[in-house]
């Protein structure tokens, strides 16, 4: 929006033209998520402990969270305002792919959204009915994907790239569809596994929106594409300025949810910001990639899938609780330790993601 503002004020003082550049925006958007977090922040979680009974605690989870009854959640509805309000401000609203991934962004929000509201205000820990929960994501991913597929001008656009090795990809065709589905739905639902402790699944997600905003920048820079040997796909630079405003309003939330947390995302939050570096990870071609430096996620839902199926097939638990991170703590890790350590990881995760900019 302000890009069509400075772009008419530059003809009358040619300085306006800076705003041209996506490095700025994708500044000024993350700067201005921030703030928006910073501002609203408190004023949001006074309004959600005052008209909710706070989050009700699951009773299988480990005892020391008993504490943690009662602190508002929906707090991701926060980050969802401040990603949008930024994006509209600083992107260039004529490139489809934002809407895109501003769409699924919204959508799995509003599906957390009713999860949310059936924890708080009907006090069923349960929340969404698992199928039903199932259908609507199904949903709000299948129409990206297809719009993708629909859209998609070259074979690169619907083939699967393999990290550190140069122009070798797996041409998918049609079935780039299933891959954009189980990409978005399967880290939706892995960063709201992971969103169990204060701190958690924000952090590894600002770090994996950032990595991603690398691969948006130079993937849509047809210069920097070719030196590096990535594909170029048209448009993709612009998402830099979501994943920006992704990683600022992920820092502002962190502020209030950082350990002893003041408040939580909920699903509102997780749902969505999976849905988002899923869908960022589709439109970049970089799948793979965000499966290794969003590794964090990826082990928190192998954990609990390897620990239903062990019950179910031998009736013993592989791990003293899942997802991984509870059993650390029945292992006597403080909480916070188990946070800063799972971040230490995905730093290292994400260099190495970023490492197969280079190493081809």
């Amino acid at each position: 929006m302000l890009l069509y503002l400075t772009n008419y004020l530059a003809q009358f003082e040619s300085g306006f033209y800076v705003f041209n550049y996506l490095t700025l925006r994708a500044i000024l958007g993350a700067l201005t998520a921030l703030v928006i977090s910073f501002v609203i922040g408190p004023r949001m979680i006074e309004r959600l402990s005052s008209n909710q009974g706070g989050q009700p605690v699951r009773t299988y989870g480990p005892e020391t969270h008993i504490v943690k009854t009662g602190t508002p959640t929906m707090g991701g509805a926060l980050i969802i305002a401040a990603i949008v309000m930024s994006t509209f401000l600083w992107a260039d609203l004529n490139n489809h792919l934002i809407w895109v991934v501003l769409f699924v962004t919204v959508s799995f929000g509003a599906i957390g959204f009713v999860d949310d509201y059936k924890k708080l205000i009907l006090q069923d820990p349960a929340g969404l009915n698992a199928w039903h929960k199932f259908f609507w994501q199904s949903v709000a991913a299948i129409i990206p994907a297809i719009t993708l597929f629909a859209l998609a001008t070259d074979e690169i656009s619907t083939s699967l790239l393999i990290p550190y090795f140069k122009d070798l990809w797996i041409p998918l065709g049609i079935f780039q569809i299933i891959v954009s589905f189980i990409f978005i739905v399967g880290f939706s639902n892995a960063v709201n596994l992971t969103d169990g402790l204060d701190g958690l699944a924000i952090m590894p997600t600002v770090l994996v929106g950032g990595a991603l905003g690398v691969f948006a920048y130079v993937t849509g820079n047809i210069n920097f594409s070719e030196y590096l040997g990535i594909p170029y796909v048209a448009g993709t630079g612009e998402i830099l300025v979501f994943c920006a405003a992704l990683s600022g309003a992920g820092l502002g939330f962190l502020w209030f949810n950082t350990y002893p947390a003041q408040v939580f995302m909920g699903d509102i939050g997780a749902l969505s910001l999976g849905a988002a570096l899923g869908v960022v990870a589709v439109v970049v071609r970089q799948e793979i990639v965000l499966a290794i430096m969003g590794g964090v996620f990826v082990v928190e839902t192998l954990s609990v899938m390897i620990q239903v199926a062990s019950f179910k097939l031998t009736g013993k638990r592989v791990f003293r609780m899942a997802p991984l991170h509870h059993h650390f703590e029945l292992k006597g890790w403080a909480e916070p330790k188990v946070i800063v350590r799972f971040w230490i990881i995905t730093v290292i995760l994400v260099l190495i993601g970023l490492a197969s900019l280079k190493i081809r």
